[in-house]
């Protein structure tokens, strides 16, 4: 057996079993893909995969417990070129970083420029996605790092880590009736048209959870993925922006003088946690843990390791 017939394997169930997917994806033939697997499955002296004539169906039984032993197998292989290039290049190289629009626009520019000052050697690459998608790019090794706020948690192949907490605000025009309250309460936002994040985004889901808790059904009348395009919204009269406190700390338009107003909303919404994720047992290059420990003081490289090698206490903080 080798690694071509494991990584035939681990990219045709990522493929949802399409072998013509496959092919394309690993740059080869679907015959030598087809024929690649059946020798292993001869080795191995089981059927990996259930097949109708020449169509994968689905996975085995026992496929399952290969396809989980595969991929420990391309895991600690990927590792070991890491390591390799760490000792060979030392501080040099890319660093992958898989997030979301406001995190790659409000939060990452201070610790990324600050790394590539102690780094110059060290290339950034940023990929932008929902938090799904950053999930995913650290499972297929396309990131080493991911952070967002919704549902990296969910996934069992992840790791993730408390980044930092933040909440949500409330923007208004300076003319609109609610910027004479310094506080504003869920049934006077329910009143009013309101513009905010989309439910896959920054927060979104402990606004709703909110307005259901209090029996409320907000009139969400616009829903984007950029805050900036929200306060823009807001601006032009459309509606009652909730967008994250980071997106308005540094705005000319939301300082007094600016053309905005904002009013605070974590007793309405309550703290959010921004999580740090990398894949479970993954090996980190020495500027992956300089860079978390740029974003946020709460993470160190002990911490990580340890989180990294099962030690569920080391998670929360």
């Amino acid at each position: 057996m080798n690694l071509h017939q494991f990584r035939f394997v681990q990219e045709a169930v990522r493929r949802n079993l399409n072998l013509t997917e496959t092919a394309k994806a690993l740059h080869t033939s679907q015959p030598g893909i087809s024929k690649a697997i059946l020798e292993l499955e001869g080795e191995l002296g089981i059927d990996i995969f259930a097949r109708h004539g020449k169509r994968l169906k689905r996975i085995t039984e026992p496929g399952q417990q290969v396809l989980s032993a595969i991929e420990i197998i391309m895991r600690e292989v990927g590792n070991l070129k890491r390591i390799g290039e760490e000792y060979s290049q030392q501080d040099a190289g890319t660093l992958s970083i898989a997030t979301t629009h406001t995190q790659a626009r409000y939060v990452l520019p201070g610790p990324v420029a600050a790394l590539r000052k102690r780094h110059p050697k060290v290339a950034i690459s940023l990929h932008q996605g929902t938090p799904e998608q950053v999930a995913q790019m650290l499972i297929d090794e396309t990131a080493e790092v991911g952070l967002a706020t919704e549902s990296l948690s969910d996934f069992e192949a992840l790791v993730t880590l408390p980044c930092y907490d933040w909440q949500h605000v409330v923007v208004l025009p300076l003319n609109h009736p609610l910027a004479a309250h310094e506080r504003l309460n869920l049934e006077q936002l329910a009143q009013e048209p309101l513009i905010s994040y989309h439910p896959s985004f920054t927060g979104r889901t402990r606004v709703d959870q909110a307005f259901a808790t209090r029996g409320l059904k907000p009139n969400i009348v616009l829903e984007a993925i950029d805050s900036d395009v929200i306060k823009t919204y807001v601006r032009l009269g459309l509606g009652v922006g909730i967008v994250a406190e980071m997106a308005v700390r540094d705005d000319p338009a939301c300082a007094p003088g600016g053309d905005l107003v904002t009013r605070p909303a974590g007793q309405l919404f309550g703290n959010n946690v921004a999580r740090l994720a990398f894949k479970r047992g993954a090996y980190l290059r020495n500027f992956v843990y300089g860079f978390a420990e740029l974003l946020s003081d709460r993470l160190t490289r002990d911490l990580i390791t340890r989180a990294l090698q099962g030690d569920a206490e080391s998670y929360e903080l």
